[in-house]
């Protein structure tokens, strides 16, 4: 139980949401994207509270927050549109990972380039150790 009112339960992979004992919303037990739809349009229509979500489902109260926000932004748009990164850094561009690449065989330090390139440092330290990036030895 979400609220005396909302339920929630699982069977056979799918996943039921019934108000009053009829059902409102189904989606399989593995989609995420329509787990947050679903959870954010219920917050979104006063059924429950981002309390009663993160109790049940065991979610974070931060994550609970930012798909309600992107499902009043957005709506159902939101969360079936892909962002077309295809799982790609937007910062690191591969322009920006040659620029970057030369200023480290110069010897210019993370930090320092960071700072220049308008990225984290923490990014610059995960491309090296993708192998995108290589640090040249010192000499």
């Amino acid at each position: 139980m979400i609220t005396p009112s909302l339920a929630v339960y699982e069977q056979e992979g799918e996943v039921y949401y019934s108000l009053s004992g009829m059902p409102i919303f189904t989606h399989d037990s593995k989609d995420h994207w329509q787990f947050r739809y679903i959870t954010s349009n219920l917050l979104h229509r006063g059924l429950c509270r981002q309390v009663d979500i993160v109790n049940v489902f065991h979610v974070s109260p931060d994550s609970v927050r930012r798909y309600l926000r992107k499902f009043e932004q957005e709506g159902m748009q939101g969360f079936v549109e892909k962002d077309g990164r295809h799982g790609r850094s937007y910062k690191m561009t591969p322009e920006r990972l040659a620029r970057i690449q030369k200023k480290l065989n110069k010897g210019e330090s993370n930090s320092s380039i960071a700072k220049q390139e308008g990225v984290s440092e923490g990014s610059i330290r995960y491309m090296l150790k993708q192998g995108k990036l290589k640090k040249s030895p010192i000499r």
